[in-house]
């Protein structure tokens, strides 16, 4: 199981990279602050100087079709951003 699933590439995000450097990331609901740390600084050669998590709940969702409405639910994640050594980046498009 990995802990980090994707990087999180939104307009918010890119201007947090610009402006303070910090970099967004969906990891697993079970992760602690210290894994998710260790696997970022062991994935991206960096190092770490501040980490914040949040959970969000998934968005509850309804269609209507001719047979009635459907109501559903989108996935929740986790969320971790995370503030780098300054000087130090991550260059998430370096291996397209």
């Amino acid at each position: 199981m990995s802990i980090l699933k994707k990087p999180l590439i939104t307009e918010k995000s890119t201007q947090l990279t610009d402006k303070l450097g910090q970099y967004s990331f969906l990891v697993e609901k079970s992760a602690t602050k210290t894994e998710i740390k260790s696997a970022i600084e062991k994935m991206y050669d960096v190092n770490v100087t501040g980490l914040s998590t949040s959970i969000y709940a998934g968005k509850t969702k309804s269609r209507s079709t001719k047979k009635g409405i459907f109501n559903g639910r989108r996935a929740s994640f986790k969320k971790a951003i995370v503030t780098l050594k300054e000087g130090q980046t991550i260059d998430f498009f370096a291996n397209i």
